[in-house]
């Protein structure tokens, strides 16, 4: 007896999957990577234009590092100066620098991440080379400001190198060793930072300026490694937005305090060595040096960069099989099958199958 009706027998398929409401799901790295790089860069435009191209900005330079505004007198009065002088010559020597990029490449090397390593080779040398063309080519107008001189020294070329080191070292460890790197790498920013100001070699201004350069080139180098074809960036997780500012900022103040206890332990005098402008210029930029490498390490916290440059034919799967038993499964899946029921033996079938 034929019934002369159908109807749908079998698993469909409830749609695409959807994000809970609960959280947010994040931006795909790459892309997290590259707005940050446009938000640093714009920073980096507007530390400049500010400190450099206008009067109140020359005056802050001034305020905090008098001396170092007056003509013929860059250094500061202190007793640090000569230490600082040290610090600067034995950073600046060329082997140290090839010693530490050389470290870079080992590290890639044994951690499976030669071509990371590479690149932060590159953004070191790309951050010695930007800092020395913009000083080259920035001027610095004579706004007639008490104390201030035309000389331009923005950005530091010192304090970029020494940022861009801990950054190259950043791409080249793995995941999980990342966060490590925050406190001593912030430490000796700021190490390298308070000894171009103690030393009158830069402004205030040209220590911000060097830290927000090599961050811009470290978020487009990562940006570039995370987009590269056959790069496998496991998906953003959903997350509230709100728990990873909190945690962030918690990580932050934990930093900026272990700072200060590693910088009052390595110089006991500083306080009473300085005056209290160069000494909130040289807290500034300690706390600066902080967040910037604490954003690094939060921009990539789920990205990986092992293995070398690979194609998209490479990361299929080695099985011939399991992309034709995939498809298939989702066909199935995807598609109710439809039934003709036209008697009743048919109808038992279905059902018990």
């Amino acid at each position: 007896m034929s019934h002369g009706s159908s109807y749908p027998v079998g698993l469909s398929s409830p749609g695409p999957a959807r994000a809970l409401p609960s959280g947010r799901a994040a931006a795909p790295p790459g892309l997290r990577l590259l707005g940050a790089a446009v938000g640093f860069l714009v920073a980096l435009g507007l530390t400049g234009v500010l400190f450099v191209w206008t009067g109140p900005g020359q005056w802050i330079d001034g305020l905090l590092l008098p001396r170092a505004e007056s003509g013929g007198g860059y250094e500061q009065d202190s007793d640090l100066v000569g230490p600082a002088k040290t610090v600067l010559a034995t950073f600046g020597s060329p082997t140290l620098l090839a010693v530490l990029l050389g470290g870079v490449l080992v590290v890639g090397v044994f951690g499976r991440r030669l071509l990371a390593g590479v690149v932060g080779v590159g953004v070191v040398l790309c951050a010695v080379a930007t800092a020395g063309a913009v000083k080259s080519v920035l001027p610095r107008p004579d706004l007639t400001i008490e104390g201030a001189t035309s000389h331009n020294s923005f950005p530091s070329g010192h304090v970029a190198v020494a940022t861009a080191l801990v950054l190259a070292f950043l791409l080249a460890l793995p995941g999980w060793a990342r966060r490590w790197l925050v406190v001593p790498g912030a430490a000796g920013v700021s190490v390298i930072g308070a000894a171009t100001m103690i030393a009158g070699w830069h402004r205030f201004s040209d220590v911000l300026g060097g830290v927000l350069l090599s961050v811009t080139l470290f978020c487009l180098a990562a940006a570039a490694l995370t987009l590269r074809p056959g790069h496998d960036t496991p998906p953003p997780r959903a997350t509230p937005v709100a728990g990873r500012a909190w945690r962030a900022v918690a990580q932050g103040v934990v930093g900026l305090i272990v700072l200060g206890w590693v910088v009052r332990v390595l110089v006991p005098g500083l306080a009473t060595s300085l005056r209290w402008g160069p000494l909130v210029a040289i807290l500034a930029a300690a706390g600066l040096s902080v967040v910037a490498v604490g954003v690094a390490v939060f921009l990539v916290r789920s990205v990986e960069f092992v293995g070398p440059v690979g194609s998209p034919q490479r990361q299929r799967p080695t099985d011939p099989g399991a992309m034709e038993r995939l498809v298939t499964t989702d066909v199935r899946t995807a598609w109710p099958r439809r039934v003709d029921i036209t008697h009743e033996t048919s109808t038992k079938s279905e059902q018990f199958s």
